[in-house]
């Protein structure tokens, strides 16, 4: 007796597939301010303009005279520029980041869903 359904790699068994088959919300918060002070020193970093987009969002922040470009990508993924230059390009999610948390929710109802 086959315990595994007939997918392209057989790697899921028939009882965990359900499983699989929920639809979840991943949300990704982000303290901007302080992670850019991590990145690019000082404090007092204030957000003064976002843009929004199909699959990103965008923060111009300042502080004096320096100027950052912030891009949040809806999978957890980050660029930073900072005076037109790149200082950060990666996932903010990979657990160094203590200023970025992410959170999953379940689509149907709203339940945050908490992975070991």
């Amino acid at each position: 007796m086959n315990e595994f359904q007939n997918t392209p790699n057989n790697l899921i068994p028939s009882e965990d597939q359900s499983a699989w088959a929920d639809l979840v919300i991943c949300r990704v918060e982000v303290d901007l301010p302080n992670w850019l002070s991590q990145l690019a020193g000082g404090s007092n970093w204030q957000v003064y303009s976002e843009s929004e987009y199909d699959h990103s969002i965008s923060f111009l922040l300042r502080q004096g005279k320096k100027e950052a470009e912030v891009t949040l990508f809806n999978n957890g993924y980050a660029q930073v520029d900072l005076n037109g230059k790149s200082i950060f390009d990666g996932s903010i999610t990979s657990g160094t980041n203590k200023c970025a948390h992410l959170s999953y929710y379940r689509a149907d109802n709203g339940d945050p869903i908490v992975l070991n």
